[in-house]
This record gives structure tokens, sequence and C-alpha cells, in this order.
């Protein structure tokens, strides 16, 4: 621990990564004295989660115990007694409990305080933790009896025995495994492409399918160079779902150098196994006493390969005694509003927007239509199908800009069927209502059409929208996060919605900004790169004396071997701005659920407090991807207002880098300045893009404007002086 202090009957404690805390005394028959549950009140942060351990024997005679595992979440920040029913831990023995190990605390920043740990009577007893519900029927008596002999020493050694269920992936994340390559250890994880699919969430949320195409694909994870016999770890354990006759192979590597690349590989077979599999998710252990030879010490890699039919496999982990599995438990943050607002009307007529009668305009006579890719089908309607979350439906409603103040009192009123997994957007212009100047649109705001929806009709309060209402383009129908279509007949802003409609609270949607507020300022925005690289760009910019912004992705800082935490140490140190990118470069909008987005930002603002001491509210999405759910996540992650950070200059790196052409990026760069651009997009990914980085800057001074960070540019008083 870094600090651990006991008074008035709570243990204070702030842990550090690995920490952990344990209880031990004589014994307990709990089962058989009518004892259900462990129940403790424990303060942590808010959102925060943790691991309880239980340790049992196999009769209270025994000599040795076996460790059993979940997980407690949803944390409020406050006080609260947490109720796990002991026939939560799976397998453990309730008439022979030894002690009770807290580990796994999701923050090392927080002090965190735990008391009244004591075996309950009452309380749940199904299968999951009850987080936040205090109980009040617990027999104090009985507790202390069971308490007795509790330790609080922070400097014990664990006693013998203790072992830790270690997870190697839980599948929470398709652009970890198959974008960024790599585990929950932050090792590289991959089939080198030799898979039909990997998919993540499929068939089920902490899952992923396997689909080979033929029975030379493989897959592998690696370790680093785990030590599972100093960990007590027996074996590797997953659930696994297959049809019968399904046969493949595991191999275990270690190596006595820690090199993944010079290990020896020890196989078995699912028949060697003894598995056999029935079409339904089971519980498979891999024991290393099966793998004669395997240096348990030094454990680089496991890899399965000739599968013969499609498998999906549940959470991966390192067991402890003869079984053990890791399981994921998760509150996943409510999508529904939660409270509503009144609905005066509003002064302003009725205007028709869109009937969606035709592909080439709208009811106004002005353009509407659609981004390349998605399925636009005009029949007494107009049915959507998009497959990604980039894609958008435009409906203007003016050539250039137009003035919708007196709309502010009313409603935008959409009638549909289908699918509401999408966001609706407001559009606004250019200062000079000139789509030929930078950036075009100038922003928009965003809200989330299902938490508007009720039985085929969405109204949203105009004022909902913060946007510049004199300088409107139009609305924009984007982030489908579904392939499930929607159909459209009206859209229409209306004086009143009909009586008994609710409206929800607006919510918190940031800051969109493509361009610099500071008059005359200039920004280059940098997105991540490979470490190879980064001296160039660093000695660049240092000879230039300009200050920049590095936008960066939190998981391969996690790598030792990108070297990348000290590259930005470096960049932080020279006075240039560090800043979020996502945990692992998905398309944020189109992630399933809220679960899931929140993992990106958190496990990213996570691992910039970790590395870097920063505390952030600047997010560059990655892609440029922006909807509603993303915006309004970001918001509750930070907690404040977020800058969402994209862009009016763009080098078209991605384009043109590696082609035979390369020197297009110029001519990109140079093109958006033209246009007025002063906010930039570039990647260090590249020798070409990095060999025309002094070109970019001199462009850019050339424009008279002072360069600077993305926050010295938006005036942030927070941002250090120029």
């Amino acid at each position: 621990m870094t600090s651990i202090s006991a008074a008035n009957g709570v243990l204070s404690f702030q842990p550090k990564a690995g920490s952990y805390f344990y209880e031990t005394f004589e014994c307990q028959a709990a089962t058989s004295n009518n004892y259900n549950s462990i129940q403790f009140t424990i303060k942590g942060v808010s959102g925060g989660s943790g691991t309880l351990e239980i340790q049992t024997k196999s009769a209270c005679s025994a000599a040795s115990y076996t460790s059993y595992y979940t997980s407690f979440s949803g944390l409020t920040g406050q006080s609260q007694t947490i109720t796990i029913p002991l026939t939560q831990f799976s397998g453990a023995n309730g008439n022979a409990i030894t002690g009770f190990v807290w580990s796994g605390f999701s923050s090392t920043s927080a002090t965190w305080q735990l008391s009244n740990v004591q075996l309950g009577c009452s309380g749940s007893t199904g299968g999951s933790s009850s987080t936040g519900a205090v109980s009040s029927t617990v027999r104090p008596s009985t507790a202390s009896t069971v308490s007795a002999t509790r330790t609080t020493l922070s400097t014990a050694i664990a006693p013998t025995g203790t072992c830790a269920t270690t997870l190697i992936d839980d599948w929470t994340s398709q652009s970890r495994l198959t974008f960024m390559f790599y585990n929950s250890f932050a090792k590289a994880s991959s089939s080198d492409g030799t898979m039909t699919s990997l998919t993540v969430g499929k068939p089920s949320k902490n899952r992923v399918e396997i689909v080979p195409k033929d029975t030379s694909s493989y897959f592998y994870s690696q370790f680093g160079c785990y030590n599972a016999k100093a960990k007590g770890n027996a074996g590797i354990s997953l659930r696994i779902k297959a049809p019968a006759g399904t046969t493949f192979s595991i191999e275990l590597d270690s190596s006595s150098s820690c090199d993944p690349t010079a290990a020896q590989a020890f196989t078995q077979t699912t028949t060697q196994l003894g598995w056999t599999f029935n079409g339904q998710e089971q519980l498979y252990t891999i024991p290393f006493s099966k793998y004669s030879g395997l240096n348990t010490e030094k454990l680089t890699t496991i890899l399965f390969s000739a599968f013969t039919k499609t498998v999906s496999f549940g959470p991966m982990a390192f067991y402890c005694g003869t079984t053990g599995e890791y399981k994921v438990t998760t509150t996943e943050p409510v999508s529904t509003p939660t409270s509503f607002v009144s609905t005066p009307s509003g002064t302003a007529a009725a205007y028709v927007i869109d009937r969606f009668a035709n592909a080439n305009s709208n009811a106004g006579g002005f353009w509407h239509g659609g981004d390349e890719g998605m399925k636009l089908t005009y029949s007494g309607g107009l049915t959507i199908q998009s497959t990604d979350a980039d894609y958008s439906f435009y409906t203007q409603v003016s050539g250039s800009c137009s003035d919708f103040s007196k709309y502010k009192g009313s409603y935008l009123h959409i009638a549909y069927t289908g699918s509401t997994k999408f966001t609706v957007a407001f559009q606004q212009h250019n200062s000079a209502c000139n789509s030929e100047i930078a950036p075009y649109p100038f922003t928009w705001d965003s809200v989330e059409a299902s938490r508007y929806a009720s039985n085929g009709h969405i109204y949203i309060p105009i004022s909902h929208f913060n946007i510049d209402l004199t300088k409107a383009i139009g609305f924009a129908l984007k982030g489908f996060y579904t392939a499930e279509t929607v159909k459209l007949t009206v859209m229409e802003i209306v004086p009143s919605v009909p009586s008994g409609f609710r409206v929800p609270n607006d919510e918190e949607s940031g800051d969109l900004v493509f361009a610099c507020k500071r008059p005359n300022s200039f920004a280059f925005a940098i997105d991540d790169g490979v470490p190879d690289l980064a001296q160039e760009v660093l000695k660049i910019i240092r000879e230039e004396n300009i200050k920049v912004t590095f936008f960066t992705v939190g998981m391969p800082l996690l790598d030792d071997t990108t070297n990348l935490t000290n590259v930005y140490k470096e960049m932080q140190a020279a006075g240039h701005q560090i800043a979020l990118h996502s945990n692992t470069h998905p398309k944020m909008e189109g992630l399933p659920d809220y679960g899931s987005i929140d993992w990106e930002y958190n496990e990213d603002i996570k691992v910039m407090k970790s590395q870097f001491g920063i505390d952030t509210s600047y997010f560059r999405p990655p892609f440029g991807n922006e909807g509603a759910r993303m915006r309004s996540r970001l918001a509750k992650s930070v907690g404040r207002k977020p800058t969402i950070t994209n862009w009016s200059v763009d080098v078209e790196d991605w384009l043109w880098a590696e082609t035979d052409t390369p020197e297009q990026q110029k001519t990109a760069f140079q093109r958006d300045v033209n246009k007025g651009g002063n906010l930039v997009v570039l990647h260090y990914l590249y020798p070409s893009t990095v060999s025309y980085l002094r070109e970019f800057i001199q462009i850019a001074k050339a424009t008279g404007k002072q360069l600077m960070r993305v926050d010295q540019c938006m005036m942030d008083p927070n941002a250090p002086p120029l």
C-alpha cells in the first residue's frame, strides 16, 4: 500500500497497483450456521470497482485452501454496504472459510475505506453482487466472533497459498484485439490475418467468436514473461462454446530468456486434454501439469490452432488451485432518461423541413442526401440503412445561412418507424456563411435520438442544440450504431409537443471544434505515431520553436516495448500539450453501448493520470467520428465540459503517405490553409509525413498567424501563457 491506517473501526488506505488487504480467522462453518453472505462497508471512487477473494478449505481440518473470486463495481463515492452472497463464489466451501482478500482496486490515487466486515444471514442469495444495498439485518453478535482474529498489518507477507486469478483477456474491445492487437495484459494478441474473422461481443458480451479460414488458422496471446509458479497459478481457464466434434490444439510457450521468439513450444490437443463439446458454453481448464517440460516461471505465449469449426471463447485467465474462472462483473450505465423537462409552447408557426418524397430535395426545395455507402430507399418516406457510424444523411434548411432564432422555443419533430440508434445533429455555418471557407460547417450539436423517441415520434427542443441559431445550415442524422433500418416520413419544426409526451433533460455534449478561437492563431494537433519517428518530430518542432498538442491512445503507453510513455514524457517536459485520444482507437459512436464507450474513456484517463499525472478534458475522436453518445459520455467521464477537437487542416497522410505521390500531403495542407483552416490533424506514422513537417510549419508561419498548443488557441484560461 502507498499508505494505510486504522481508526475508530475504519481502515483507510491508498493502494498501489497490485495491492491487497486480507483478513484471516479461525475456520468458519458459515453455511451450517445459517450465514449466506459476506458483508462489508466500503468507500471508494465514484464508479469504482474491486475484487474480493474468498479462501476456503475442503474441510476445516485440511492443511491448504483454495481461492475463489468475484468482483464488485458501481461504487458511489460514499460509504456503502456491499452484500455478496457466498453462492457468488462458485465452488467455494461455505463450511470451511478461512479468509477474505480485497484487491484489484480501480483507483490508486484515491483513499479507500473499509469497515464492518462480517458474515451475514440475510440479504441477496442470488448470483450477483449487490452494490450499494445497505442491509439492516446483519447480526452483530456473530460478526464480532467471526472477526475477532482479524489483522490489519499493512506490511505482512501474504499468507502461503494466496493466489490471484490473473486475467489474460476479457474480450471487452474489438479495436484492442483487431486494431491495436493487444490483450488485457497490453501484450501482443493476434491471428496474423489467418482467421476469417475475430468478432468481439459475439455471441454475447465479453466473448469472442473465432472463425477459421481452415486448419492452418491460428490465434495467439502473449503474457510478457509471466511467473505462474510464483503466483500460485496452476493453469489457464476459459469458457468455450463449440459444436460437437470440434477439435483444435493449444500450445503453451516458455522461454528461459523471456524472448517469445526464442521460446520452447509444448502442445496438447483438445482430445489429449479430454475436452468434448456439445454446442453449449462450458468452462475448460488447461492445466500446466499436462505440458511436460513447460517452464511455468517464464511463460510467454498461448497459441490456439488447427480449428476444425467456428468457436467462441469467454474470459481467459490464469487460475488457482484445481480449477477457477475469471468472471467479469460490470454495471451497465443507465441509457434511458432519468429526468424530464417542461415543454412550454413556442410562438413560431410550424415549418416542414422534409417529407422525404424524392432523392433530390426536401420540402423546402433545399438539398438533402446521404454519404456514399448508406442505403437510401425512397418509398412513402425514406428508409435508411447505415453500416458505418461515419455515415450521415443531411437535409438543409438553407443554401447558405438561415436565421432559426425564432424557433428557439419550438421543437424538432421526426416521425419514424424502426431503429432510433442514431444521432440527430443541428449544423451551424461559419461566420462568413461561405462554404468555401474552412471550417464548413463551423460546428454542430448532437442529441441521442433514442432519448427523445416514443411511439414513432421524436420531439427535441431546439434549445437543446447549443449552436448559433442565426447561422443554421440544416440537420443531419448520423452516428448510426446499428445496421437496423429506420424509416422517416416527416421532419418539421412544431410549436408544441402532444399532451403527455415527455421530453428528457438536456445533457452536456461538450464543445465540438474544428478551428482555433483565438484571433490570428494556428495549432498543430498531432495524433499517435511510431516511436522511431518521434525524436525527429521533437527535433523539428524544437528547431522551429513552436509548441504543439499530441493526442495519444492509452493502451500502447502500457506496452513497455513501444517506449511511447518515455517519448510523451519528453514531449510533456518540452512544454507540449498531451491530451486524450481513446484507449484503443475505435470509432467511438459506433460502439454498441454506454459501457463500451465509458471503458474507452475511463481507461485512457486512468493511463494519462498514472503515466503523466494529467487530468485533461481535451479529446480527439479517432477517425474524427462523433455522435451524441460519445459526447455526453465524455462529459461524464472527464467531469466537466470537454473540448472535442477535430480539424480544419488535414494533410491526408492516411491517403497519400505510402503512395507513389506522398507530396500530395503538401498539396492537401496548402489547400486547407488557403481556405482559412488553422487546426491541423496529422500522424507521425510515416517517414514521408515527418519529412514534410518542417514545410508544413513554415507554410503555417507564412500566414502570419501565431503557432501554439490547442488549449492556448482555444483561449483556455488554464492553458500556459503564450
